[in-house]
């Protein structure tokens, strides 16, 4: 399919922090997949369009006042030989970035920074060969002139400069090898590098380059929703490379690191929503293959029940990205209207949480932008005879039902438990006490810990609205 790029979104500039979104990129709709009739081939289904990874750097730059100038040398305990070499090793950057043209007066004008920055980094690894900062930070200003730089280019050419700032970033990491931020930002210089080369053998080395930096960068720095997003989106685009064979446990390893990117942010749209594209490629594939065969496996409609989840709470999350809106025209149809999920769990009787298990019962249950609801069926009519012979009609009410209204929950938790019966244990924790139930799988319980936090996460932003309106409209 082809891909356009239609949304974008400004760069940071280099001495700021955060991670703001990347650029998006868009694939060409051409059908829309239904439950009722999904076609033979799946090489012409519409798919939900796919997020970059997001290129805003962390950055810890210095601000160039705090650096000596080059007079300030002359002072300097290094030999003249070694400043020599030093010098020596830095030129063919300083070239490389002193041939950059903005595209326009304001790109110039950044550019002229960056060179004059550049230049005072040289300065300091002149003096001091061992400062990793200066190195990350001569990094980041390579990086960053990349961006300044057109695709098509060929002096310089982009990718000559982001090769320059991986040998930076791998300098600095071998000086300092807990420093995270320059494993991320190291990991992103890499995937850039890896987009110009297609669907190559060596694109595929350079995916599987970045994913092992994503990987150090997270074990360094654990607290990182956008690090783990990233490097699920790398292993995505590795998966797209590599043989059949290998797919499906690099596929399954992307949805892990987006889930748990949302596990540190359960309001990260973009984790969310990239878990709702894996997913859906996961369903493609699995209908594509005549499904799966293991009847443990979660099966194609059921994964496109999940991607619709995500992407539905994503566009709940955001709903003026163009992107999600239109993702989102794709899979509602796969939701199970006018509710969010549906699916059977494992609960006791309604109030008495420390039932025996022979008293627990396998009911339905639905989820919505409201509350968690245990669905209780009226048993039909029961004919009965009294001792006198008398023959009447009985009829069982309705029992009570379970329901877990979304504002009382406090928490939603997995859990082991003696006392609960085998399986996958599900903990709601609510303002009136706890509720335990039992989901078929631990896959599934995955899906179900997801959902109702996801579902109380769009309530606590005040989204409960666009929600209602998605399931229900």
């Amino acid at each position: 399919m082809s891909e356009t790029s239609q949304e974008s979104e400004a760069k940071p500039e280099l001495k700021k922090t955060g991670m703001g979104p990347k650029a998006v990129k868009d694939k060409a709709s051409s059908i829309r997949l239904s439950e009722a009739a999904k076609p033979a081939s799946i090489s012409h289904i519409a798919r939900p369009e796919v997020l970059k990874e997001e290129d805003n750097r962390t950055s810890t730059i210095r601000r160039l006042s705090d650096l000596k100038s080059d007079d300030d040398d002359a002072g300097s305990p290094n030999s003249q030989e070694s400043t020599q070499q030093q010098s020596y090793q830095n030129n063919a950057a300083i070239e490389l970035i002193n041939s950059v043209t903005g595209a326009d007066e304001e790109g110039r004008s950044r550019q002229r920074v960056l060179v004059y920055a550049a230049r005072r980094y040289a300065s300091a690894l002149e003096r001091n060969p061992e400062d990793y900062d200066a190195l990350y930070n001569w990094a980041l200003v390579l990086q960053e002139s990349a961006d300044n730089v057109s695709p098509d280019s060929t002096s310089p050419s982009k990718d000559s400069l982001l090769e320059e700032a991986c040998n930076k970033y791998d300098e600095a990491t071998r000086l300092c090898p807990t420093f995270h931020d320059a494993f991320y930002n190291w990991a992103i210089a890499i995937s850039d590098r890896a987009k110009m080369r297609g669907r190559t053998k060596e694109a595929e080395e350079l995916w599987e380059q970045a994913t092992k930096n994503y990987e150090k960068a997270v074990k360094l720095n654990w607290n990182s929703p956008q690090a783990l997003n990233n490097w699920g989106l790398a292993l995505q685009e590795l998966s797209a490379i590599v043989p059949a064979r290998e797919k499906q446990k690099i596929v399954r390893a992307a949805i892990n690191k987006f889930r748990a990117a949302i596990q540190l942010q359960f309001d990260f749209h973009r984790a969310i929503y990239n878990l709702g594209t894996v997913l859906y490629g996961l369903a493609e594939d699995t209908t594509g293959t005549g499904g799966s065969t293991n009847p443990k496996e979660v099966s194609s409609n059921e994964l496109y029940n999940q991607s619709a989840i995500y992407i539905a709470a994503a566009h709940a999350l955001k709903p003026n990205y163009s992107v999600y809106s239109s993702a989102l025209k794709l899979v509602r149809s796969m939701l199970p209207l006018p509710h969010l999920k549906e699916g059977n769990m494992t609960a006791p009787p309604v109030g008495n949480t420390i039932a025996p298990h022979r008293d627990w019962k396998r009911t339905e249950f639905f989820l919505n932008h409201e509350a968690l609801q245990q669905v209780i069926k009226a048993e039909q009519k029961q004919v009965s005879r009294s001792l006198s012979g008398t023959i009447a009609e009985v009829t069982n009410e309705e029992n009570s039902a379970i329901r877990v209204e979304i504002p009382d929950i406090v928490s939603v938790s997995s859990c082991a438990d003696l006392t609960l019966p085998p399986g996958a244990g599900l903990c709601i924790d609510t303002t009136h006490g706890p509720i335990f139930l039992v989901a078929d799988s631990w896959e599934s319980l995955d899906g179900w810990l997801d959902a109702i936090r996801l579902v109380y996460t769009i309530y606590a932003r005040g989204k409960t609205d666009v929600l209602a309106s998605i399931i229900t409209g």
